[in-house]
């Protein structure tokens, strides 16, 4: 049965949210720390393949350390605590 243009099955990345990323390589962590010593070498290979890719997808995601996360205030004064 061939697949229709647009369905899941037509070979298409999964797109995935910043959450969802960091779900899964903590998920993928886990996974490798739980691997026995007679795991295959290319499995225990392309999970630390998929961890570094990962890894560098969501150091590329993540806003600049200096940007703050909430709206500052007009005239650029800091706010008091109340």
């Amino acid at each position: 049965m061939r697949a229709f243009h647009g369905q899941f099955s037509d070979n298409q990345p999964i797109r995935r949210n910043l959450a969802e990323k960091q779900k899964q390589l903590r998920d993928l962590r886990e996974t490798l720390a739980g691997m026995k010593s007679h795991t295959s070498p290319a499995l225990r290979e392309s999970v630390r393949k998929r961890i570094a890719e990962l890894e560098v997808e969501l150091r590329s995601a993540k806003p600049p350390a200096g940007a703050a996360p909430g709206p500052a205030k007009p005239d650029g004064a800091p706010r008091r605590a109340r």
